[in-house]
C-alpha cells in the first residue's frame, strides 16, 4: 500500500495544540528519577482518553500503552523521568510551570525528553485514525523511568521481567533533527584510597589518604588528556582513533567520537578537621567508544603508576545500582552501559531515513531558531550523550534507532526548551517510518558494534 504522506503530515499538524498541552502537562509534574508517580498518571490518563487497546503501568513504573492485535511488537521509547533543576536562579522562569511562544515550548524535561513522549503517544493516535497499525505488528508506545539514574535499567525489566522483546524501537530521545545510529556507551567507576588518621598536628605519624587520591586524580586527568605517543607515560584514550592502537574498531571510534573519563565525585572520612584523613574516593565517570570493554577500561585506571604506586591501598571497582523506583521495585544492576553502532543499511535504520526523504527531504528541519544547529550536519548520525539504547541493543541486541524532538544541548540545561515544529515532525515520521519497515530485508546482522555484557550475571 502506497502511503498518503500528505495525510500524514496533516495528521500530524493537526495534534499540534495536542501534543502541546500534553507536553506542558508532563512539564508541570516534576518528575525526577524515581519520583515519576504523576507524570505516569498524566500520561496513563492520555493514553486511555486517546483509546489506545490497553494501558498498564509494569513492575518497576514503566508506562506502556498498546495499539494493534498483532504478535510482533515495534515499540517506541521515551524516558519520562528528569533530572532536577539544579540551582533555580539560573532560571528565568518557573521550570515546571513553563510557558510557550509560538515557536517553543520551555520548562523541565521539554527535550530531555517528555517531548519524544508527546510525539509518541500522538502517532499511535494517527496510525489508529488512518488504518495504519501494520498487519500483524502490535505498537507499544513506552514511558520509561529511571533512565537519568541508569540509563537501560528500565529496558532489562521489560526484557527479563516483563518478558517482552520488540522487534526494533525507536527512541525519542533528542536528535536535533538527525536520525541516530549508535553512541558511545560508559561506565561508573569507583575508586577507594585507604590511609591512616591521626592528630593535624603532626601529621607525619599518618598516611593521608587524600595525598594519596592527589597523585592518581593527575594521572586520571592525564588518560584523559594526553596525546598517544610512544614517549608518553600515560598514553591518553585518543589513543583508540588510532589504527595502532586499536585496529579492529578505528573506524567506528572515529565515528563515534574518543573516550573520555572524569572525575565527577569526591569523598573522604576524617576523624575530624583537625586530623589526617583516613579514606578517600571518587567516583569516574567513563565514556567508551568503539573498541573499549568495561574490564579493559577497569583496567587502564589499575594500571596507572600513582595507582599501582599505592599497591593494595587502592581499590578500583564498578558501582552497581539498587535505588527503589517508584512503585517500591529494585531492580539491581551494575553501572555499565553498553556502546552500539548500527549498520547505516540496516532495514530499521533505513525506514526511518527513507520516511525522513519522503515527509521532508534529505536535510535536518526544524524551526528558525533550532537551523543554527542543525543546518549542514548529516541527517544520520550519532548522540553524544547515553541512552537507553545501551540496554536495547547494546545488552539485548534489540535493534534500535533515534529520532526524537528537540536537542541535545538542552540536556540538563536551566532554561531548557524544545520547539513545537519538532513534535509534529517526529509524530509523522513515526507514523510513515512504521510503514515503510521493510520486513522483506529483515537480517540479524544489524550491528555494527557492541561492546555486550560483563560477566556478572545479571537478570
Amino acid at each position: 500500500m502506497a502511503l498518503d504522506y500528505s495525510a500524514i503530515k496533516k495528521a500530524a499538524e493537526g495534534y499540534k495544540a495536542d501534543m502541546v498541552r500534553f507536553l506542558r502537562a508532563m512539564i508541570s509534574h516534576p518528575s525526577e528519577s524515581c519520583e515519576e508517580k504523576e507524570v505516569v498518571a498524566c500520561i496513563r490518563a492520555e493514553m486511555e482518553k486517546l483509546g489506545f487497546d490497553k494501558v498498564e503501568v509494569d513492575g518497576l513504573g514503566n508506562v506502556i500503552g498498546w495499539m494493534g492485535e498483532g504478535e510482533k511488537i515495534i515499540a517506541i521509547d521515551s524516558h519520562i523521568d528528569t533530572v532536577g533543576i539544579g540551582n533555580r536562579d539560573n532560571w528565568t522562569a518557573d521550570p515546571y510551570e513553563g510557558y510557550e511562544t509560538d515557536e517553543i515550548i520551555y520548562g523541565r524535561g521539554g527535550s530531555d525528553q517528555e517531548g519524544g513522549m508527546a510525539s509518541a503517544v500522538y502517532s499511535a493516535k494517527i496510525m489508529k485514525d488512518l488504518g495504519l497499525i501494520p498487519k500483524g505488528y502490535r505498537l507499544m508506545i513506552v514511558g520509561s523511568v529511571q533512565e537519568e539514574d541508569c540509563d537501560g535499567m528500565c529496558w532489562q525489566y521489560i526484557v527479563n521481567k516483563d518478558g517482552i522483546r520488540p522487534e526494533f524501537v525507536i527512541s525519542t530521545e533528542p536528535t536535533d533533527g538527525g536520525i541516530y545510529r549508535g553512541h558511545r556507551g560508559r561506565m561508573e567507576i569507583r575508586v577507594d584510597v585507604k590511609g591512616t588518621s591521626c592528630h593535624g598536628s603532626a601529621p607525619e605519624r599518618g598516611d593521608n589518604a587524600i595525598f594519596k587520591m592527589a597523585d592518581i586524580l593527575q594521572d586520571i586527568r592525564a588518560l584523559n588528556n594526553n596525546g598517544c605517543s610512544e614517549s608518553t607515560a600515560i598514553p591518553g584514550l585518543v589513543k583508540m582513533l588510532d589504527p595502532k592502537y586499536n585496529p579492529e574498531h578505528y573506524e567506528d571510534a572515529r565515528f563515534l567520537g574518543r573516550g573520555t573519563c572524569t572525575v565527577s565525585q569526591i569523598y573522604f572520612t576524617s576523624p575530624s578537621r583537625c586530623a589526617v584523613a583516613d579514606s578517600c574516593s571518587v567516583s569516574v565517570d567513563r565514556r567508551m567508544t568503539a573498541g573499549e570493554t568495561w574490564d579493559s577500561c577497569l583496567q587502564e585506571i589499575r594500571d596507572l603508576p600513582a595507582v599501582k604506586k599505592y599497591g593494595d591501598d587502592v581499590r578500583v571497582s564498578m558501582y552497581m545500582y539498587d535505588r527503589p523506583s517508584w512503585t517500591g521495585e529494585v531492580y539491581e544492576t551494575e553501572a555499565y552501559f553498553p556502546t552500539w553502532i548500527n549498520r547505516e543499511s540496516a532495514a530499521h535504520v533505513k525506514a526511518l531515513v527513507d520516511a525522513h526523504k519522503a515527509l521532508f527531504g534529505e536535510q535536518r528541519i526544524g524551526a528558525p531558531s533550532a537551523m543554527s544547529t542543525r543546518a549542514g550536519r548529516p541527517l544520520t548520525d550519532k548522540w553524544t550523550f547515553s541512552t537507553n539504547g545501551v540496554s536495547i541493543q547494546g545488552r539485548y541486541g534489540i535493534p534500535c534507532v533515534g529520532f526524537g524532538p528537540g536537542a541535545e544541548s538542552q540536556a540538563h540545561a536551566p532554561n531548557e526548551i524544545t520547539w513545537k515544529q519538532d513534535l509534529v515532525t517526529c509524530a509523522a515520521l513515526y507514523t510513515a517510518a512504521i510503514n515503510l519497515y521493510p520486513e522483506e530485508e529483515q537480517t540479524g546482522d544489524v550491528t555494527q558494534f557492541r561492546a555486550g555484557k560483563t560477566n556478572n550475571d545479571i537478570k
